[in-house]
């Protein structure tokens, strides 16, 4: 059985179906991309899916769809993506084995 591109922690999937029901009309799913950004070069991008484009790839994580954007693909693969609270706030964090580095903030990696 192939492995998925990315994977997500029940705490992720908790998350993206809270906001998808509060903010998501219309919606498919999340969509996962990255853009060129920042002192490391690339940072992710979340959104929610209203259409799956052509070379998208498709994961179904417990009946979640999370669309790829085709560039995002290569740079993405075998990561998880994890919703983390602490005492200072919440964010989902990104856990990508593809990353040589990642800048000082935070907001960038490198491949």
């Amino acid at each position: 059985m192939a492995r998925a591109a990315i994977s997500l922690t029940p705490a992720a999937v908790e998350r993206v179906r809270s906001l998808l029901a509060t903010r998501g009309e219309g919606a498919l799913g999340l969509k996962l991309g990255v853009k060129p950004s920042g002192c490391s070069g690339f940072s992710y991008r979340l959104d929610f899916a209203r259409e799956i484009e052509p070379g998208a790839e498709v994961v179904d994580v417990d009946g979640l769809k999370v669309v790829i954007e085709p560039s995002a693909l290569m740079y993405v693969l075998g990561t998880e993506l994890d919703f983390v609270e602490d005492k200072l706030g919440a964010q989902f964090v990104f856990r990508n084995p593809n990353e040589k580095a990642r800048c000082g903030c935070g907001e960038s990696f490198s491949v």
